[in-house]
């Protein structure tokens, strides 16, 4: 059994994140010492890092609760609806991807026009174009 200091330790979050997952109801914490201190198990421990190992992969708090429905209750549910929650953030992580590369031209193609000499920057390409595409953002509306 565990505190939930030595629970959050053991899991690499802090007591306040395992707080507000019980109060989010992705964790309980049904056991008490006499003192009233937290306990829990192994079990509890290995929820934890599945929540936290899902919030790195930038799963929600409800997919999240969806995956552990699955986990809890496999006889009521099919692979296909684990993959179906995987494929839909791996959609939204293929789509961020896609305008991160689309930003990472934009800004190369910036760096690009601009000489990085110590002149003034009255005449500065860089701020030119931000110019530009400023007033054909606000001129296409």
């Amino acid at each position: 059994m565990f505190k939930i200091g030595e629970l959050a330790k053991l899991a690499g979050v802090t007591p306040d994140t395992v707080r507000y997952y019980e109060k989010q109801q992705m964790m309980s914490h049904d056991i008490r010492t006499e003192g009233g201190f937290r306990l829990y198990t192994a079990d509890d421990l290995q929820r934890l890092k599945f929540i936290r190992h899902a919030r790195q992969l930038g799963f929600t708090l409800e997919s999240i609760r969806e995956l552990l429905s699955i986990r809890v209750d496999p006889e009521h549910h099919t692979c296909q609806e684990s993959k179906g929650i995987v494929q839909a953030r791996l959609s939204e992580v293929e789509s961020r991807i896609a305008e991160l590369q689309a930003m990472q031209q934009a800004l190369s193609k910036l760096n690009d026009a601009c000489c990085g000499t110590s002149h003034s920057s009255e005449f500065c390409s860089i701020l030119g174009i931000l110019e530009q595409g400023a007033e054909a953002s606000t001129n296409g509306c």
